[in-house]
């Protein structure tokens, strides 16, 4: 059978307004989500395989160091960027493990109304949540608590993903890396309808399964978060104060949290916004997505965001131990399509690791994750052989956040003192 882009995207389409749950409308928008992933599954029936042997990071050459006064250029036109859309906020920051370079904030936290970004303004960062998820499973294997490749199924008793095979073959680095072989972005759209996680968990058998384990990529937020269940299931605590006792707090991520209501309850926080009749609006928080706290329940800002980044770096070795933090840059699966990063011209390979996606980028490896939740985009990029990192916020779906990665990468490379 042969699925036109526009048969797929009429059926997807049709899912996300009117997902009142029945079977056909969740299995059409399963198939459409995973034939625009993987365009050459609909051409050839084929799905892509990984290679069994991943490359090693290439640098280029050796640089003496990052020129970050030369970095003003791409601050200017982030700046420039953001008046020109007429944005309602943005914050940015690019640091090394040692330093912030560049702190910024513009705009407000919520059109029409008085009060301005600053650095401790909290804003929702989406799937960026999906880092602090990977490092998660990275300290439970660090404290002997799961292995990586151990089944789940032992681990959460009940557990039905996908076919019998599937349920029995799963590990947290399939979970944590989108290789579970199920179809992608498995009951998003319920989510989107503002369903919860725990009342959609108990269909994840029903998830057609599109490979074995660990043989293809499908990005997930309702399977992504079978993180927080292995926590609680076997510590006993809730997944967002592991969160806060593991790596808000040892980080001094101060302003950082993992539910609505901390949300709700901070007097600096910022508020969603959309576009319509020419001009940006406040919107609506979607309480579901905060239901799957690993795939994008953080609240953070951009102060917490900046020593987010200087961990990654390796900044706090005695909180996230240099070991832990190549477990979870390291990559898993290929990611040949499906995402805004595969048009960047610079992107030469891209895998995702734990929580992270991982390029080849005009040759030298970068970490990298964005996020997108209702009226909030988040990007954050680390390049970990040149010490450098970039995060940035905004309190708006605006599609700059998908020229920004591309942009810093090309400013940083561009004006490297090479020997």
């Amino acid at each position: 059978m042969v699925f036109s882009p526009a048969i797929v995207v009429e059926c997807s389409l049709r899912c996300r307004v009117s997902p009142v749950l029945s079977r056909i409308c969740s299995y059409c928008y399963f198939v459409a989500a995973f034939l625009l992933a993987f365009p050459s599954v609909a051409q050839e029936g084929a799905v892509n395989t990984p290679p069994e042997v991943w490359p090693s990071p290439d640098v280029r050459g050796t640089p003496s160091k990052v020129d970050y006064q030369a970095l003003e250029s791409f601050v200017d036109w982030l700046a420039d960027e953001a008046s020109e859309a007429d944005l309602p906020g943005v914050a940015m920051s690019i640091v090394s493990s040692q330093s912030v370079e560049h702190l910024e904030t513009w705009g407000r936290r919520r059109e029409g109304e008085s009060g301005d970004i600053d650095v401790d303004t909290v804003f929702r960062i989406a799937s960026v949540s999906k880092t602090f998820a990977g490092t998660v499973a990275a300290l439970m294997v660090q404290h002997g608590i799961v292995e990586w490749d151990e089944p789940l199924l032992p681990l959460l008793p009940g557990l039905r993903l996908g076919t019998e095979a599937v349920s029995e073959g799963v590990t947290l680095r399939h979970v944590a890396s989108h290789s579970t072989g199920l179809m992608p972005h498995a009951y998003s759209n319920l989510l989107d309808a503002g369903i919860l996680y725990p009342d959609i968990r108990n269909r994840l058998h029903e998830v057609p399964t599109v490979c074995a384990p660990g043989d293809c990529y499908g990005y997930q937020n309702v399977v992504f978060s079978l993180i927080a269940d292995v926590v609680e299931t076997h510590l006993q605590t809730r997944y967002s104060d592991f969160v806060r006792e593991n790596i808000f707090l040892p980080l001094g991520m101060r302003t950082a949290s993992m539910s609505i209501e901390a949300y709700e309850a901070q007097e600096n926080a910022s508020s969603p916004h959309r576009y319509a009749r020419g001009s940006w609006h406040p919107s609506t928080i979607n309480e579901a997505y905060f239901s799957v706290g690993p795939a994008s329940g953080v609240n953070a800002s951009i102060r917490d965001m900046s020593r987010w980044a200087q961990a990654n770096l390796g900044a706090f070795p005695d909180v996230l131990q240099p070991a832990l933090l190549a477990s979870v840059h390291k990559p898993v699966v290929a990611t040949p399509y499906g995402g805004y990063f595969n048009r960047w011209p610079g992107v030469e390979r891209a895998w995702y690791a734990a929580g992270w996606r991982v390029y080849d980028y005009n040759g030298i490896r970068v970490v990298h994750h964005g996020g997108g939740v209702r009226g909030f985009r988040t990007e954050m990029v680390l390049v970990p052989a040149l010490d450098i990192a970039m995060v940035v916020l905004f309190n708006a779906q605006t599609p700059l956040a998908n020229d920004v990665v591309p942009k810093f990468l090309d400013t940083v490379l561009n004006q490297l003192e090479l020997p």
